[in-house]
């Protein structure tokens, strides 16, 4: 996966936006305002991305190219390198996963208007 493919998927879900929230090379992709995934847009080099805690330490232990989040919380936080042994299939799988999870914390009413997006 290329920084276009990502920022693509990323984008095409729903109630997506993206910025530069921390600095000019920090892209932040949010749903409804909550931070789902980032990456460093000079380098390409590692997307971090929400988990569950379990399935985090999970993947860490069968793919050497994900690690606990660089400067986000460890439990919650993986980053995957882009040029490793994860598969591009189970890279857009974990991109859901955060998204997903981001959702599924949501209000009631931000749900709703995220239905409506």
């Amino acid at each position: 996966m290329n920084i276009e493919e990502y920022r693509e998927y990323c984008l095409s879900k729903p109630g997506v936006s993206e910025g530069f929230p921390f600095d000019n090379k920090t892209l932040v992709f949010k749903v409804m305002g909550k931070m789902f995934a980032l990456t460093d847009i000079d380098e390409f080099e590692g997307i971090n991305l929400k988990c569950d805690p379990d399935y985090a330490i999970e993947l860490r232990e069968k793919y050497e190219g994900i690690i606990d989040g660089y400067h986000m919380s460890k439990k919650h936080w993986n980053t995957i390198k882009t040029l490793s042994d994860v598969p591009d299939k189970t890279l857009y799988h974990l991109i859901n996963h955060s998204y997903e999870l981001v959702v599924s914390k949501l209000t009631k009413k931000e749900k709703e208007e995220l239905k409506n997006t």
